[in-house]
């Protein structure tokens, strides 16, 4: 059985809705980041990303990691890509443009996107009260417009961004760009990259992720 390491409130929930869009048994292994925990060396601390045993995974000391019957693999883009195309069917590459494709789309979502959007997280929600800065998420959104206006483009003809159907790469832009939702200027301007991300949001496999999320202690 495939096991992951992380927890849903993680970049693991990528491989989460993966795994659930695909309909494949796994394990998940809870590992806590480190960060989280007010002491990471006392006796009854949960798995973390600094244990010695998760380390033996992955030694970036990052989640997620996958343990595909001793394939091991990090880094939740490329789980996905992986896992689209080894059990995916459609959800994967149909011929070598299209995982181009998706390869393509993934690594913007990770380089255009991904920092600026947690910026946007962060100092709109997830920052103590005392430590949110307006200024810092206005310059953000200011800087994430040109590439939704990319995205937007991109989505005009079909709604998606590879073929004519939802793929790992909707995946993998969604989840990034979940961290800017809380700028829904950003979203009102695009109105495609708005209809995709709600279609995206409304699939049974995300609403279980979700549901795992919100399950857990934050």
């Amino acid at each position: 059985m495939i096991k992951l390491y992380g927890v849903a409130r993680s970049r693991a929930s990528r491989n989460i809705w993966m795994l659930k869009e695909i309909g494949l048994d796994f394990e998940l292994v809870p590992v806590i980041q480190v960060y989280r925990l007010p002491d990471p060396n006392a006796a009854n601390a949960p798995l973390h990303t600094r244990s010695k045993a998760f380390l033996d995974i992955n030694p970036n000391a990052r989640v997620p990691a996958l343990d595909d019957d001793g394939f091991v693999m990090t880094e939740s883009l490329a789980i996905n890509l992986y896992l689209a195309r080894r059990y995916g069917g459609d959800l994967g590459p149909r011929d070598a443009q299209e995982d181009g494709l998706m390869t393509m789309w993934s690594l913007w979502a990770a380089t255009e996107c991904e920092q600026r959007a947690l910026e946007i997280l962060s100092n709109r929600v997830s920052n103590p009260a005392g430590e949110l800065d307006e200024g810092k998420a206005q310059a953000a959104v200011a800087a994430l417009r040109a590439p939704f206006k990319v995205l937007d483009q991109a989505l005009a003809e079909t709604g998606h961004v590879v073929g004519d159907r939802f793929t790992a790469a909707d995946i993998n832009l969604a989840e990034v760009l979940r961290y800017a939702q809380p700028a829904p200027e950003l979203f009102h301007a695009a109105p495609n990259v708005r209809a995709w991300i709600e279609a995206c949001q409304s699939r049974p496999a995300y609403h279980a992720m979700a549901a795992m999320r919100a399950a857990e202690p934050a």
